[in-house]
């Protein structure tokens, strides 16, 4: 018999060891050509050259994929060729050489390759359209996409699938030469080290993995708390809390689990039902081999999940923050543009103004936020405030009263107001000239009203009619903003043309001061340009969160496979002493629940901590956008272990 003919026979042979192996690689072919097609669509390179960002981001987020899918692809190929593993000892039993062994295994890996290759391709090609029109509605344009194929695309993946091809079949090279006759026969069938009695040892190795995670999700929620917080230097911190988390996430897996199960089966007080057998026993006995790749997976879902929430906050938040930034529909600084107003009552556009007066005071910034400073901090000696007067301030809160000396403190609505939490009745000294004034903060309000491009986001103060007049009086020579006019459309059927007027007038509304321009845009320009950032990286992050997904429950089902039918001998014996496949699914319930479930649980948790301890530097609102990331990726999972359970029913159903 030829080499090719024994290849055909054993691929038609091992067809149900295969189509595991086969689904990998196309898997991991499909996402990585539908991601760089994606790149170099003409249409997504044109919708994206505003943002300059976006290239270098695709460019990065391709690297990570090609390691997700390589470390993917050699984990499916590892499992794979462990099932095989009787099969290369019969060949050797029967006078093949190993390197006879390997031409013939190379052979397969290559024509499975080329085949999953071009399926891949296929199946990429077309998808890449999906994920083109998902990623052009998130950035709310409306662009028609083109299906267009992409030779550096195709180039660039057959290279990388090439390169990744020569390390499978090193591995698999490896695989073979490493191991002998007798080995290969019980590879498939090897159980992990069983646990003969659980000693002290064990358990409190177990306690402390359990007090490093509380810890580390402790400290990070003093992360920023400058009152609680006992680390100086933030970086450090941050490297305790990652270290603590996925020490403690290993030592759970490792001794925790285990000792939680020595506790359940101690307290049935050996009368186990069929149930407990079928779950707990597996699972403490394997616990050691599988408590490395539990935490990988683990660690791997509180990753995705954390920095796809993270997007989702920025991209969730755009619009707030583009309000922040831009209060007003149109903003107008000192006399600058003032002829937009003319226009739009050429065109017959109705509009709201508000009109403000400004003033500019000089402060010390640790008198604003008093004890919540710290070493991790440091403030400069002097910092600037832009100041209004209360009648101006009324035009968006009416309610607001203030007595002579007091002050309210508004637009600190931002991550400086998570950090450092202001509180009403402290006293602040301002500064201006040659003058000095004490006021109290009698509120802390969110209010926004000026324009970002001057004040940088920064709080503002609002004093008394007579404290501003003095102030502004007595105004520095260097100030340059004083007056501001805030523009919102009646109707919003009119921005269109508002919009087409205002860009018209660009250079009319342009303020220079010492060589510096200072350009406020339209709060749909601001959105917009929110949207491309923000909806460009929510994209990139998701697509990798979805590999993330796809790699670690496809993980946990391939592990789940191999453990069925490596204990497929031991439901044989189960049956035929009388228990029925509903008796032993019960237990496959309970173990599905755990292997499935207590990865998932517990890197939510690692995401839940991990975001709250700082989700304010990226938005405005936490609980929604987390909320629906962690329902997506339970929905997944869920997918995942419904598929592993109809795995095990046909394995217990064929078992007898």
């Amino acid at each position: 018999m030829t080499l090719s003919r024994l290849v055909f026979r054993s691929m038609r042979k091992n067809v149900k060891h295969y189509y595991l192996y086969f689904f990998a690689l196309i898997f991991s072919v499909t996402l990585c050509f539908s991601f760089t097609t994606l790149h170099h669509n003409p249409t997504v390179v044109e919708a994206l050259k505003e943002s300059g960002t976006a290239s270098a981001g695709f460019q990065s987020a391709t690297y990570v994929l090609y390691f997700i899918v390589t470390f993917f692809v050699l984990y499916a190929n590892h499992l794979f060729m462990k099932r095989r593993s009787k099969e290369m000892g019969l060949y050797q039993l029967i006078g093949m050489t190993k390197g006879l062994i390997v031409r013939l295994i190379a052979l397969e890996n290559i024509i499975l390759f080329i085949l999953a290759v071009a399926v891949g391709m296929v199946i990429g090609f077309f998808s890449s359209r999906l994920f083109a029109m998902i990623l052009i509605k998130l950035l709310k344009l409306d662009l028609v996409i083109d299906l267009v194929f992409s030779s550096e695309a195709f180039i660039q993946s057959v290279i990388i699938f090439s390169i990744l091809l020569l390390v499978i079949l090193f591995q698999m090279t490896w695989m073979v030469y490493r191991v002998t006759l007798l080995s290969l026969f019980h590879a498939s069938k090897k159980a992990d080290e069983r646990i003969k009695r659980f000693n002290f040892f064990q358990m409190a190795f177990g306690l402390i993995g359990l007090f490093l995670i509380v810890y580390g999700y402790y400290q990070s929620s003093v992360l920023f708390d400058m009152e609680k917080s006992h680390f100086k230097d933030l970086f450090l911190h941050m490297i305790v809390i990652l270290a603590s988390t996925i020490f403690g996430t290993f030592l759970f897996f490792r001794y925790s689990v285990s000792f939680i199960m020595n506790i359940f089966r101690a307290s049935k007080k050996g009368h186990l039902k069929i149930r407990d057998v079928m779950a707990v026993t597996p699972i403490m006995h394997r616990m050691k081999g599988n408590a490395k790749s539990l935490t990988l997976i683990t660690v791997l879902t509180g990753l995705a999940v954390g920095i796809m929430s993270l997007s989702y906050i920025s991209y969730f938040s755009s619009a707030t923050r583009a309000h922040q930034y831009s209060p007003y529909d149109y903003i107008l600084l000192n006399d600058k543009g003032i002829s937009f107003l003319d226009r739009l009552h050429q065109e017959g556009i109705e509009f709201e103004k508000d009109t403000y007066r400004v003033a500019e005071v000089k402060f010390d910034f640790q008198d604003l936020i008093g004890d919540f400073a710290n070493q991790n901090l440091t403030f400069a000696s002097e910092s600037s405030m832009y100041v209004v007067p209360l009648s101006d301030f009324k035009q968006v809160s009416p309610d607001a009263q203030l007595n002579d000396g007091e002050a309210i403190v508004t637009s600190y609505q931002n991550m400086f107001s998570e950090i450092m939490p202001l509180e009403k009745g402290g006293d602040l000294s301002v500064r201006f000239n040659n003058e000095e004034e004490k006021v109290i903060i009698k509120e802390i309000q969110e209010e926004f009203m000026l324009s970002g491009t001057v004040t940088m986001a920064s709080p503002l103060l609002v004093v008394t009619d007579t404290t501003f007049e003095n102030i502004s009086v007595n105004q520095s020579p260097e100030s340059f903003f004083n007056y501001q006019v805030g523009v919102n459309l009646v109707d919003n059927e009119d921005s269109p043309k508002a919009e087409e007027i205002y860009n018209e007038l660009q250079e009319e509304r342009k303020l220079v001061v010492n060589g510096q321009e200072y350009l406020p845009l339209s709060y749909e320009e601001e959105h917009h340009s929110y949207l491309s950032i923000y909806g460009t990286t929510i994209f990139i992050t998701a697509f990798l969160g979805l590999a993330f997904l796809l790699t670690t429950g496809s993980i946990l089902y391939f592990k789940q496979m191999s453990e069925a039918e490596m204990e497929k001998e031991s439901y044989t014996i189960l049956r035929k002493i009388g228990f029925s496949t509903s008796d032993l699914m019960k237990g496959i319930y309970a173990k599905q629940a755990f292997n499935f479930g207590v990865p998932l649980v517990i890197g939510l948790l690692h995401s839940y901590f991990a975001v709250k301890s700082g989700w304010f530097l990226f938005g405005t609102e936490m609980f929604t956008p987390l909320v629906v990331t962690m329902v997506l990726y339970v929905i997944m999972y869920a997918v995942f272990a419904v598929i592993s359970t109809q795995y095990y029913k046909r394995i217990i159903k064929a078992s007898l």
